[in-house]
């Protein structure tokens, strides 16, 4: 996918919370979409405060939000964000970046509608919980 992000997305917020054992990769973001500028490229630009979202997973962030936009040219606003000093790690800001592009370009228009149900952590305005799932009853005796 190619092209340019057509309208601003705000207020995506993705927290990546896996409990593999004991513990698992933890991500917390909240970004902002916007159109991307005069050169047209990617841009990244955080806001969040330092003691909330360390400059160490910016790289992973970044790279997560290219593969999410896929080569869709968008800037993107980190505005907040927290870490885990234990779980966090680059694995789950990649994860986060993913997500929160993917969220972005179905926000957008620009992927199905159904996309966003493999979009567990992202969180925007509008979007509708999740469903959780349906207990099965059980017949008697069981």
């Amino acid at each position: 996918m190619t092209g340019r992000l057509p309208s601003p997305v705000p207020d995506v917020c993705v927290r990546v919370l896996m409990n593999i054992g004991t513990c698992g990769p933890y991500a917390h973001v909240v970004a902002r979409f916007e159109p991307p500028g005069p050169g047209g490229g990617f841009e990244l630009l955080s806001v969040a405060p330092e003691k909330r979202l360390p400059a160490e997973f910016l790289p992973a962030l970044r790279s997560g939000l290219l593969e999410g936009l896929d080569g869709v040219a968008a800037a993107v606003l980190v505005t907040d964000g927290s870490f885990h000093e234990v779980d966090s790690s680059e694995y789950g800001y990649r994860i986060a970046g993913r997500q929160a592009a993917r969220a972005a370009l179905t926000v957008a228009g620009l992927l199905p509608p159904a996309e966003d149900g493999e979009l567990r952590w992202a969180t925007w305005p509008g979007r509708r919980p999740p469903r959780p799932p349906r207990k099965r009853s059980r017949p008697a005796g069981f």
